[in-house]
Order: C-alpha cells, then sequence, then structure tokens
C-alpha cells in the first residue's frame, strides 16, 4: 500500500507532501509526525526508502505507508489523557507518534505477535528517548508492549478509549475487536479490505464510516496445535504514577512555561530583530573641465593620482555593505534545546537534574 504522495528528501518534506494532498489536516497529527523521524525505525541499509510514500516489511519487521499511518492518525482523533490500544504494534513507530499526543496521562499499550519485533520496538523507543530533542519538546506518554497473539487478549482486559488494529480483519472478528472499546471511543481496522472507523455511542449502539480502500495482510490465527489450550494475553496495568514522578512532570510543565513566557516577551514588540539603516554615503566624483576654443568644446577629464584608489575604496565599501545586509546563506545553527539548557543552568544536585531530563544523552 502507498504511493499516493511523492517521496520526500526527509522527513520534513515528506510530512509537507502529506498535508498537501490532505491526508495530514490537524495540526496535533502534524506535530507528531515531524517530531518523530520515519527513517529511525528502519534498518540501516534500508534507509534510502524511509521517505516513499511506501510500505516496507524486512522478515518480521513492517511499517505501513506514511499515507496509511495519517488516515489512522487522524481517524482516531487523538486526544490527552485517553487510552490507546495497538494491535500488531509493529516497530512501535505509531505507538511512539500517539504518545506524543497522549501525553504523562494517557495510557499506551502495544500487542505483538512477534518477540523479534518487541525487542526491535523497545530498542528504537530507548534511542528515541536518548537522543531525540523532539523527546523534551512534549511530556511523552510511553508505551508498553507484550508478546502475543491479539486474538487471545484476556476477556477481563480493561477497555481503551482508542484501538487500532494493524492487520486485516475478517468479518467473524469484528464483535471481539469492539468489545475492545469504551462506550465513546473510536476503533480504526482494515476490515474486509477498507480502512474502517467504528465509534461506539452506546453499549450496544456503533457509527461505522469507510474511510478508503487498502490491502493488509490478514490477522494470524491462533494455533493451539502443541498444547490445545489457548494462550491469554495479559495486556500491561494501568499504573499510577509516582509522586516522584508526578512532581518531575510538574517540575518540567513549570519550566516549559517559563521559556514560553521569556520567548514571548523577547518577541513582543513584533519585531524579531531591529531594523537595519543604511549609512548614507557621499560619492566622490571626478571633476570634468569644459575648455571652449573658438566654436569648438573640448571636454576633457582632471584627476589626481589618489582619484583611482578612492573610487576602488568606494566600490569595496560597497561590496561589503551589501554582503552585510543580504540574507545569510549559510545553514542554520541547529535547534537549541531551551529546556535542557534551563534544567542544566538551576542550582540543583546533578543527580536531580538528570533525573528531570530522563537521564538522556542529548
Amino acid at each position: 500500500m502507498g504511493g499516493a504522495v511523492s517521496a520526500g528528501e526527509d522527513n520534513d518534506e515528506l510530512i509537507d507532501n502529506l498535508k498537501e494532498a490532505q491526508y495530514i489536516r490537524t495540526e496535533l497529527v502534524e506535530q507528531a509526525f515531524r517530531a518523530i523521524d520515519r527513517a529511525d525505525y528502519y534498518l540501516e541499509e534500508f534507509k534510502d526508502n524511509a521517505y516513499k510514500d511506501l510500505a516496507w516489511k524486512h522478515g518480521n519487521i513492517h511499517l505501513s505507508a506514511p499515507c496509511i499511518y495519517s488516515e489512522v492518525m487522524e481517524a482516531l482523533d487523538l486526544q490527552p489523557g485517553l487510552s490507546f490500544l495497538n494491535l500488531g504494534s509493529g516497530t512501535g513507530y505509531l505507538s511512539s507518534m500517539v504518545g506524543l499526543i497522549l501525553g504523562p496521562f494517557g495510557v499506551n499499550h502495544g500487542v505483538e505477535l512477534h518477540s523479534d519485533v518487541i525487542e526491535y520496538a523497545k530498542q528504537k523507543l530507548d534511542f528515541f528517548i536518548k537522543t531525540s530533542d523532539s523527546f523534551d519538546k512534549f511530556e511523552f506518554c510511553e508505551p508498553s508492549f507484550v508478546t502475543g497473539n491479539c486474538l487471545e487478549i484476556s476477556p477481563d482486559c480493561t477497555q481503551y478509549d482508542r484501538v487500532y488494529c494493524g492487520a486485516g480483519v475478517q468479518k467473524e472478528h469484528e464483535d471481539y475487536m469492539k468489545n475492545l472499546l469504551k462506550v465513546g471511543g473510536i476503533l480504526v481496522m482494515p476490515l474486509e479490505e477498507k480502512l474502517t472507523k467504528i465509534t461506539r455511542i452506546g453499549p450496544s449502539a456503533w457509527e461505522t464510516k469507510k474511510i478508503l480502500a487498502v490491502s493488509f495482510a490478514p490477522l494470524i490465527q491462533p494455533n493451539h496445535a502443541d498444547s490445545g489450550k489457548s494462550r491469554l494475553v495479559h495486556l500491561p496495568p494501568v499504573a499510577v504514577r509516582s509522586l516522584q514522578d508526578l512532581a518531575r512532570i510538574a517540575i518540567r510543565g513549570t519550566i516549559k512555561k517559563i521559556i514560553h513566557q521569556e520567548t514571548m516577551s523577547k518577541t513582543g514588540n513584533g519585531l524579531k530583530n531591529p531594523p537595519r539603516f543604511k549609512r548614507r554615503r557621499v560619492r566622490r566624483r571626478r571633476m570634468e573641465t569644459i575648455v571652449f576654443l573658438d566654436k569648438e568644446v573640448f571636454a576633457s577629464r582632471i584627476s589626481n593620482p589618489s582619484d583611482d584608489n578612492n573610487n576602488s575604496e568606494d566600490i569595496e565599501d560597497e561590496r561589503r555593505e551589501e554582503e552585510e545586509t543580504k540574507p545569510s546563506e549559510l545553514k542554520p545553527d541547529p535547534p537549541v534545546n531551551f529546556l535542557r539548557e534551563k534544567v542544566l543552568s538551576l542550582p540543583l544536585p546533578d543527580p536531580l537534574k538528570y533525573y528531570l531530563l530522563y537521564y538522556r544523552e542529548k
């Protein structure tokens, strides 16, 4: 699936193309897509294809096309504090983008059939948390992944506000999927070759909307040949954050507000930079002498030896001034992580500073 939009040179250009084609339509979804580089979820030897609007598969590792993820994110109508279940969570790319929107008080769970893919997802999640500046621009709801078949979820599991299934669902499993949803919740899944959005509007009432035609590999049926018994999947419990963790979230939030206020006060006059006033230059001109002889006119130039030097100085001054007034063509400086700088400047013990920064390396 994919190929609906042009390839990008980098992640931002890919997002620009998805916006232009109306796959990304809301600011929250755009911010999440820009914050996480799709190439970071590819194996190194396949990164050249990361910004194409194509699905990618290598062994058990799989990523859907960007246009599909865009439609899924928009259809889920994510908001801070919601609970989310990703069935077939794969690399964790989608779960991480969702976590940026859910914020610190959301719930973010994933079920993946293949244990090697779970390990891959955990590595990518760890890399994002430790190295990406985007992590400090959001308050993140970290995903938790469990191994198992998503058709064998324990019947006593909690229900979720938002559910996504990343494999083709047959009609016989539709009710099973619906029962994972709270009243008022949204389920997005490929149902009989159509990406479908189902909203639970009551205990036994549903609204269904077909989004677009898709082609997904079907859900793998449970295999009980070895033991004859079902291997129930127990989802992670909804954890209550510790007082220490809540304090960290509150402190980081306060520092971000201070940074925002400082930024607004610096640019509050609406002028990012004071206007430049050009220096008025008095041009040196050569003197011309007009000589009248009989009825003919002769024009001659009388110059002194310093004229040529002065003219060269004028040209050099003009060239220098033009260079000063030109917009800089140099590459922009790398973005500054203001939150990190502010935390490191606080009069606190180093261990507490690093705790506030989640022990990040960058």
